[in-house]
């Protein structure tokens, strides 16, 4: 968690210092992603370890950041840049969840053909035996009579 908090500080850092120089917000783009791929990743750690006072105050960081970010947006960025922004996110989140859904399901689909393969396999191999049983008990049936 520590290391996803240092790349989002290292790229707010990065984001603050081209407003600073004059640059336009857009100019820091690949830092924007960095720093909200580094909160995506805290936030599902910080979920998954449930409540770690690490992981709070490592949330707590990235909503500051986040809260100067979107005041950069508005005052430096264009009318609107903020909106459109979240609504980006917002796309691009269900974007990620539909992948994630469709790679799970394909997973699961692929995992039950190989057990619709191992089951018919093993049905033709029980059938197979089976009748090879019953073909030497017949057989040893039909010899026995003979002597």
């Amino acid at each position: 968690m520590l290391a996803e908090l240092a790349i989002a500080n290292a790229a707010f850092g990065v984001i603050k210092q081209t407003i600073a120089n004059g640059g336009d917000i857009m100019a820091a783009g690949q830092h924007i992603f960095k720093f909200f791929d580094s909160k995506s990743e805290i936030a599902k750690k910080a979920n998954a370890s449930g409540s770690d006072s690490e992981a709070f105050f490592a949330l707590e960081q990235i909503k500051q950041n986040e809260k100067d970010l979107q005041e950069m947006f508005i005052y430096q960025g264009r009318a609107g840049l903020w909106d459109d922004w979240l609504k980006f996110q917002a796309d691009a989140k269900r974007k990620r969840e539909a992948e994630a859904r469709a790679l799970a399901l394909a997973k699961a689909k692929r995992k039950a053909k190989i057990w619709a393969w191992i089951n018919g396999v093993l049905i033709v191999i029980s059938v197979v035996s089976g009748l090879i049983f019953i073909a030497m008990v017949v057989w040893v049936i039909a010899n026995r009579g003979l002597e």
